[in-house]
């Protein structure tokens, strides 16, 4: 049989303890990249720099979050027991580091030195861990959970999304306790935590006993091998839908909270930013999971894309961002359109490693998810900066109230429209993409080849 009784019996071989539960530690971890808007500014007024300057450090962890799943990925697919190990060290060791630079720049306001080690700390350190952390436990979720490969991801990627509702708080809560230099002090604290989290994760992931990775490179055919077993315009389609996915969630969530304010519901800001963070979880679990039962995933993202293309017209039509104050009707529309936008968002990440594995097998699974995540890269540099742009150059801001220091609140409603505008052209691509270059997969595939 390959396995001996002992193997297959107790938490060796129980599939959630070698493979849900660590990934849920891993994820749940490096997931709280997603919190960098609760402490941004926060960072920025101690080290003495604008906001607009220590905003690069998040959009260079997602970049090479991104670059380092690409690169990293064959490491992953022979090791995960390496990987795991590399994504804890770097993760943690990026975030006690940003927090070394931060008390730095408290005591030497305006040093460049601690703003280029914020991007170096937490964009390029924190990115390695979290591009590695991110593929090591994926394959194997698929390899324990083989008939509900959907469900298995979904639950692991929903902990990178939960994160952020799970551990804002805490930093929030921490922030306001820890007193003078609490800024750096809760980097400093929770690096401990994730180490600790991380580290039990990486000790308990395991791949199943009778799943063997061949070691040796002459082994396994080269990636390119692998994605021309389907015309490569089937692979450039999920590559360029995923980034097209990635880049409209962000630039939408990152204008999240000033569209809320512009409804006039500044006071709900945070109720709703953990109610998105919900849906972006649960887009995770839900979308991969009834994928499932579909036969062929694709079809989740053609339905991802209808839902934002048909509300984001909603809104558009009826300028529900600039009118929406005070009308029900229009906050419900805007509301829903963030609502779906995230959870959209949080589903096109838990489906593309089993559709790409219904394309391409397991074999290669890792490194060929790995190369794909290069999208979500290349989209971190791009989402947040187009939106802002948009925003910082059509229509005009106006003052909405003031906060809880009495600082008005500058808002541009027109602005934040016109970023509407950009998000459906680009679903609108998405969706062609999706009908027209990728290939039906799965059991779609088979009964096509059966019909033949």
């Amino acid at each position: 049989m390959g396995t001996t009784k002992t193997e297959q019996s107790g938490w060796r071989a129980n599939k959630w303890v070698r493979a849900a539960i660590p990934a849920l530690l891993l994820h749940c971890s490096i997931g709280t990249v997603y919190c960098w808007s609760i402490f941004s500014q926060e960072i920025a007024d101690y080290i003495g720099f604008k906001k607009g300057a220590v905003e690069w450090a998040f959009s260079f962890a997602i970049f090479f979050l991104g670059m380092s799943a690409a690169f990293l990925g064959n490491v992953v697919e022979k090791d995960i027991h390496k990987s795991s190990l590399i994504a804890t060290i770097c993760f943690s060791a990026g975030m006690l580091l940003t927090g070394v630079f931060i008390m730095y720049g408290g005591t030497h306001q305006h040093s460049v030195v601690a703003l280029v080690g914020i991007y170096i700390s937490y964009g390029f350190i924190m990115g390695v861990g979290l591009g590695t952390g991110y593929l090591s436990p994926v394959k194997t979720l698929m390899l324990w959970f083989q008939d509900r490969k959907g469900l298995a991801t979904g639950l692991a990627v929903a902990g990178f999304g939960a994160a952020k509702a799970i551990a804002s708080p805490i930093m929030q809560a921490m922030l306001e306790n820890l007193g003078e230099g609490g800024i750096y002090l809760m980097f400093m604290i929770l690096a401990g935590v994730y180490f600790v989290m991380m580290f039990i994760g990486h000790l308990l992931l395991a791949k199943p006993a009778d799943w063997h990775e061949p070691q040796n490179d002459s082994e396994k055919p080269k990636i390119m091998d692998v994605l021309k077993t389907k015309p490569i315009t089937n692979y450039i389609g999920i590559w360029v839908m995923f980034y097209i996915n990635i880049t409209c969630g962000l630039a939408l969530i990152s204008q999240e909270k000033m569209i809320v304010k512009c409804l006039g519901l500044a006071a709900m800001a945070g109720l709703i930013s953990t109610i998105s963070a919900i849906f972006n979880a649960g887009g995770r679990l839900g979308f991969s999971a009834w994928a499932d039962t579909m036969k062929d995933r694709n079809t989740i993202y053609k339905m991802i894309f209808i839902l934002s293309i048909a509300f984001t017209g909603l809104v558009m039509i009826t300028n529900g961002i600039k009118n929406g104050e005070g009308n029900g009707l229009l906050i419900f529309l805007v509301l829903a359109l963030i609502f779906i936008v995230n959870a959209g968002y949080g589903g096109g990440f838990s489906n593309v490693p089993t559709l790409l594995s219904d394309h391409y097998g397991m074999g290669s699974i890792s490194a060929i998810h790995g190369i794909t995540l290069s999208a979500w890269a290349f989209a971190g540099l791009t989402g947040n900066q187009v939106a802002t742009y948009i925003v910082n150059h059509s229509g005009e801001f106006i003052e909405h109230g003031t906060d809880a220091a009495g600082k008005p609140i500058m808002i541009n409603p027109v602005g934040y429209q016109n970023v509407l505008i950009f998000t459906a052209i680009m679903y609108v691509i998405a969706l062609v993409l999706c009908f027209t270059l990728v290939r039906p997969s799965g059991k779609a595939a088979e009964k096509a080849e059966a019909a033949k």
